[in-house]
């Protein structure tokens, strides 16, 4: 074979192994180059259910942020009654929604639309800052419990067992009896009686990486046990934290709603999405509205939640079977 035919031959395997070549360390660094939050991250972008709850999330914060806005708009305060006929029937009944009143009246007068706005705000911070609480409490106890073992372990999981026993709506009866319903007790009372479940899993996962080598490297470079615990184990459990808050976030709401229902949550006048569903309970039947969209609303805002707690536990999921392209 001639030299001519040799080139002929070997001239369109070349460029295709060069192309081949040079294509896969390119894919290698766009694989490499992503760390596991950059993954993470594209996975919930690519998960639209959670996106469309992202949305609605942020929506119901900006409501929250801006009842104010709406309150000036409709000029209704949220605690305001109005007596007149385009408030309440003559038999005294909410009135439905109107020019005057768009979302319709309670059963005192006052603007529905105003005051699920402003409950919005109730839901949210509860939500948000005994989840926080729950959060710290749990993250804390389980680190200690898990890293030291031993004694310390044996008293913080008995402290779990006894958390875990106290009936929670007796507890809230007797807080509330001898301290008052306010937004501090409903908050101090969700998070001192819902950190056991965040410790326990925490706990567990410190139990399986305070033996790995990168904790034996740390004690032998002279690190703290508290460093090690807070610099070296906790971003290690930080995945499991977050995607257990996402999905925390809807329950404590749902507590704060409930507590409401029940007369133990915000008093009145507060605007809360639960006290308005237990203020329409003898007028359901005549006046819809005024269940309808404060229950609407918490229902909606509960299933957001949820749903982009379900896509940051799948984002976060290394075995989750999912395309990633650029």
């Amino acid at each position: 074979m001639s030299v001519d035919e040799r080139g002929a031959d070997a001239g369109p395997l070349g460029p295709t192994e060069e192309g081949a070549g040079g294509s896969q360390p390119a894919a290698r660094a766009a694989i490499e180059g992503r760390s596991p939050w950059t993954l993470a991250i594209q996975r919930l972008r690519k998960d639209r259910a959670a996106m469309i709850s992202l949305g609605f999330i942020i929506l119901i914060i900006l409501i929250a942020i801006f009842a104010p806005v709406f309150a000036s708009i409709t000029g209704h305060p949220p605690n305001e009654q109005y007596h007149g006929a385009q408030a309440l029937t003559e038999a005294g009944l909410p009135k439905g929604p109107s020019g005057e009143f768009w979302w319709g009246t309670d059963d005192l007068g006052r603007d529905v639309l105003v005051r699920t706005a402003y409950g919005a705000r109730i839901s949210l911070l509860v939500g948000v800052l005994a989840t926080a609480l729950t959060v710290a409490i749990g993250v804390v106890l389980g680190l200690a419990a898990g890293f030291f073992g031993g004694f310390i372990d044996t008293v913080l999981s008995r402290l779990v067992d006894v958390v875990l026993s106290v009936p929670f709506l007796l507890a809230v009866l007797a807080l509330v009896s001898i301290f008052g319903a306010s937004l501090t007790i409903t908050v101090l009372v969700i998070g001192c009686f819902s950190w056991a479940s965040v410790a326990r899993i925490v706990r567990g996962q410190v139990l399986s990486l305070r033996e790995r080598e990168f904790v034996e490297a740390a004690r032998s470079l002279g690190s703290s046990d508290w460093r090690i615990m807070f610099v070296d184990i906790l971003p290690n459990v930080l995945t499991q934290v977050i995607v257990y808050t996402t999905l925390l976030i809807p329950v404590v709401i749902v507590t704060q709603a409930t507590l409401s229902f029940l007369g133990l949550g915000l008093p009145p006048p507060t605007a809360d999405w639960g006290g308005m569903i237990s203020g329409a309970r003898n007028t359901y039947t005549v006046a819809p509205w005024y269940i309808g969209f404060p229950s609407a609303a918490l229902i909606l805002t509960t299933l957001a939640f949820n749903l982009f707690g379900d896509g940051v536990a799948d984002a976060f999921d290394p075995r989750a079977d999912r395309l990633i392209s650029e």
